[in-house]
Parts: C-alpha cells; structure tokens; sequence
C-alpha cells in the first residue's frame, strides 16, 4: 500500500486550475505517487477529462479518484461548491493546491492598464486561493490530526518568480503573485501548531499556454543566461516538486519559499 493511504483509501488532494499547464503537470504527479485528485476547472471541461484520464492511467493503488470539480475561484458561491464537491468525492481532503491563476487578457504599460484587468488579476489570483485556503483551513481545523500525509496537512501556494520580478508590461499580475507569498506566510504562521504545512513554490519560465504568446522574447533571453539551467522549466518541474511536498519530505519546514526556476532568482555579477 501506498505511504499515502490508510485503511480509508488513498490521500486526497484538490488542485486548482488542473485541466492544464501546471495544474495537470502537478495531477499527474500526485496520480504517479499513489494520490486522489479532485481536477478543478473554470470553464474548459474537456480539457479537465483529459488531465482525469491521463490520472487515471497513472493510478498506481487500487481507491485512486480523479473527480471533476467545475467553479470560479474569485466567486465565493464557487469556492464553497468547489470545496463541498471535492470532500464529497475524495471523502476527506488532505491537500490544496491553490495553482489556479490568469495572465492580463492584454498586456500594457503601467501607465495604460486598467482597473478592470487589475480586479480581475486580483480576484483570481490572490483573493480566491487566500479564501478558498480560509475555507479548507476551517475544515482541517475541525479534524485535527486526521491527514493521510506524512507529516499532516499540506497547503501549496503556486505563486511565480513574478513575485519578486518586475515586469512593467504586466503590473497587476506581478502585484498579484506578491499578494499571494505574503498569503501563504500568513497561513503558514496561522497553521503551523495546527499540523498544517505551508509552502509557496515560485515558478520561473515556463511552457505552457501562459508563455505561448511571448515565446519568442523568452527563447531570446534563456539563449541570453537569464535562466542559469539554460532551458524551459515544465509541468512536471513543478509537479515533482509539489510531490515531495506531499511525500513530507521537508518536516521540519513551513513557509518556505520553493524556486522553480532554473536558478533566475539567484543575484549574479
């Protein structure tokens, strides 16, 4: 039996935005490992069966569930179905992946972006995982004790490097992700004596739709040594990560910030 099962069945994890991109790279990951994964989605239910069945063909214990959970994170009916769906199909929950998250529809100066493209970056990708970790939190609170994880609970931020990383052309997601690493400190200091692990993995460039309109300037740069690895970090970079995360393979951490990046955040001469 897998070190993630219990005589309830397997572990059970909820990961926002799963039906694509890092999202689905971080399914695939947990569905190899032996996991349950409720696959979130917005709007694009194909693309969410496709992450299900590719879960499904991972599946290595006998229980493992992928269920299709459907809401906007940014709306507050949303995140409670959300929730309320993925217990009801996983049985318990043991994990959030709070991956979910939008590029600006247009990317323009500061000195030209809306208000508009502000609020929605804002609703998506800080304040719907900070309330959506708020609702799951009450949840562990009330079953203290009660993970199939090694080590307890775990909540995983997926911020990007763009926390820290000024893009001018794109302000309101930048602000955004920098919102998010100040919320998953908040959390982890919240939840640390209440057996609850906090992590926020900082993704650096990578391939996936996000980055497809910009290919091109980033294939300049990485030529460039912008990313001292050399290469395209992947769904699957960030899958292995949040994996060991949920291996308990950092007991004694919480709070931490995780690069995925290839080293771009180191400081160079």
């Amino acid at each position: 039996m897998a070190a993630f099962s219990s005589a309830d069945g397997p572990a059970g994890v909820l990961v926002t935005g799963a039906s694509r991109g890092l999202g689905r790279g971080i399914a695939e990951a947990l569905a190899r490992d032996g996991l349950s994964v409720a696959v979130h989605y917005a709007t694009n239910r194909k693309a969410a069966e496709g992450t299900a069945a590719s879960c499904a063909r991972l599946a290595r214990v006998a229980g493992q569930r992928f269920p299709l959970v459907a809401g906007d994170v940014a709306v507050p009916a949303d995140r409670g179905r959300i929730l309320r769906e993925a217990l009801a199909a996983l049985g318990r929950l043991d994990g959030l992946v709070n991956n979910a998250g939008i590029a600006p529809r247009v990317r323009a100066d500061l000195t030209e972006a809306t208000e508009e493209s502000f609020d929605e970056l804002i609703a998506v990708n800080l304040k719907g995982p900070y309330f959506l970790a708020q609702a799951v939190a009450r949840h562990w609170l009330a079953r203290a004790g009660e993970s199939r994880l090694p080590g307890g609970y775990k909540l995983v931020f997926i911020s990007s490097m763009s926390a820290e990383v000024v893009s001018v052309n794109r302000g309101e997601y930048c602000v955004s992700k920098a919102g998010l690493a100040m919320a998953s400190k908040l959390w982890a200091a919240r939840l640390a004596a209440e057996g609850v692990q906090v992590f926020e993995l900082r993704p650096g460039i990578m391939a996936t739709d996000m980055t497809a309109g910009v290919k091109e300037k980033y294939e300049r740069l990485i030529a460039e040594g912008l990313v001292p690895q050399g290469r395209w970090g992947t769904p699957d970079d960030v899958g292995l990560a949040v994996r060991a995360l949920m291996r308990g393979e950092l007991p004694f951490s919480t709070g931490e910030v995780i690069n995925v990046d290839g080293g771009v955040h180191l400081q160079r001469l």
